[in-house]
């Protein structure tokens, strides 16, 4: 559907600017698309967190602006808009304004490689996931921005606590998604979701148990945590530790430049919901599929209208699965006291980095067994053959022509075919393959 309107579109206007025209008009659309809905979730996540903290207190949380409460968000956001917006008479009024915005950006841009369903993404690059992991630890330079910019010791200190804290989890994180990567064989997104949907459990409809949350659980763990305490979220909050260091980096902010902080850290929260869903939680696919059990145990299969299996299917299994993690980000709160600073750089430093590097040379070391469940870059999949790189290389068994093949690395962990089988690999050349050169 989507590329008959692109054909329209170009048809439309029949000179040759338009096309480049439109390509810049329809980037920007799928922009807005993205962001605008985004905008409007971090707000009603204030609302929800609210309003599952007051249930949980049994108490009824905001219930007075609109019906249910539900206008609360926009009246805090008219409020915010229409305070003074004030700056320290010595402070750096360039780098004090920037720095909010610099805390927001990154937890928007990250979403342009993040994939909504197959061939829903607005840019699916092959270093999608590297792509990420450098763009959201520039969230680290706002709060520094900030602390420093506002000329004030508390503020300072705040900003050094909290930027220490930040690249102290910012490491656990990134080796966790090292071994994902390693697991997947890609950093496409799109491919690690795909690689997830594949293997026995997949093939016969138990697709929850061939995500990667099962062989990388113990990272799994981690990674939540992590997450966390990369957002600054209780109980791991000690940047706005009151009692302690006055607010943190934002004490000298007021009106929407102090509610941009905020509106930053909620945005993480569904970011980091959306990769923990991507990365270990199978992304868009449904946990189980009735009509491939059913068939799988010899009965009549469950047919399912095409509209909800190729397409609604998709987005609401990824937002449940994003929703499912916010609501634990506010579940956590409402339960846990609030760390002591130290016990917190502890947890990163001595036990979660550790623990991280260990687990990722066992899944090495994994992967170099007969016991590998990740061959190919998928669960339970055979890894790709060295065959099809036969037939070039026995029609032009040079040197040269081999080497200009797309499948030359594949065929070289084989010896050459002999004339007389000329398509036949050799002993153990399947388990050393490498994927395909679209999987990078």
């Amino acid at each position: 559907m989507l590329d008959a309107f692109q054909a329209f579109m170009l048809s439309l206007i029949g000179a040759a600017w338009w096309p480049p025209v439109w390509g810049v008009i329809w980037i920007l659309v799928k922009i807005a698309v993205i962001v605008l809905p985004l905008l409007g979730a971090v707000a009603y996540t204030t609302l929800w967190e609210r309003k599952l903290i007051g249930w949980m207190h049994v108490r009824l949380g905001p219930n007075r602006v609109g019906p249910l409460g539900l206008l609360q968000p926009i009246a805090d956001a008219v409020k915010l808009v229409f305070k003074e917006v004030l700056s320290p008479t010595q402070a750096d009024t360039a780098l004090f304004f920037l720095a909010p915005a610099v805390v927001m950006m990154p937890a928007l841009a990250a979403w342009a490689v993040i994939p909504f369903a197959p061939g829903y993404a607005l840019s699916d690059i092959n270093a999608g996931l590297l792509y990420v992991m450098a763009i959201t630890s520039l969230g680290v330079y706002g709060v520094i921005i900030a602390g420093w910019a506002s000329n004030s010791k508390y503020a300072f200190l705040g900003a050094l606590r909290a930027s220490a804290q930040m690249v102290s989890y910012e490491l656990a994180m990134g080796f966790v998604l090292v071994t994902v990567l390693l697991v997947s064989g890609s950093m496409n997104m799109s491919t690690i979701v795909q690689a997830q949907n594949e293997g026995w459990f997949a093939r016969h409809g138990l697709t929850i148990f061939s995500w990667n949350w099962l062989p990388l659980l113990p990272l799994f763990g981690i990674y939540v945590i992590s997450a966390t305490a990369e957002t600054n979220r209780h109980p791991f909050d000690v940047v706005e530790g009151e009692s302690e260091i006055v607010a943190g980096h934002m004490i000298e902010y007021s009106g929407m430049a102090f509610a941009l902080f905020f509106l930053g850290e909620y945005a993480n929260m569904i970011l980091l919901s959306t990769m923990a869903a991507v990365m270990f939680l199978g992304g868009w696919s449904a946990p189980v599929d009735v009509g491939l059990i059913l068939s799988s145990l010899g009965l009549p299969g469950l047919a399912t209208p095409s509209w909800w299996h190729d397409g609604l299917s998709n987005w609401f299994w990824l937002f449940a699965k994003i929703f499912g993690g916010l609501s634990m980000y506010i579940w956590i709160r409402a339960s846990f006291p609030r760390y002591r600073y130290d016990q917190i750089m502890r947890l990163g430093w001595k036990i979660f980095i550790p623990i991280t590097l260990v687990w990722l040379v066992v899944v090495s070391v994994w992967m170099q067994t007969p016991l590998n469940i990740f061959a190919g870059g998928v669960h339970g999949a055979p890894a790709p053959s060295a065959a099809p790189a036969a037939p070039a290389m026995s029609a032009a068994p040079a040197a040269p022509v081999q080497s200009a093949a797309p499948a030359a690395p594949t065929s070289s962990a084989a010896p050459p075919p002999l004339p007389d089988h000329p398509a036949a690999p050799a002993d153990g050349a399947a388990p050393n393959a490498a994927p395909p050169a679209a999987a990078y």
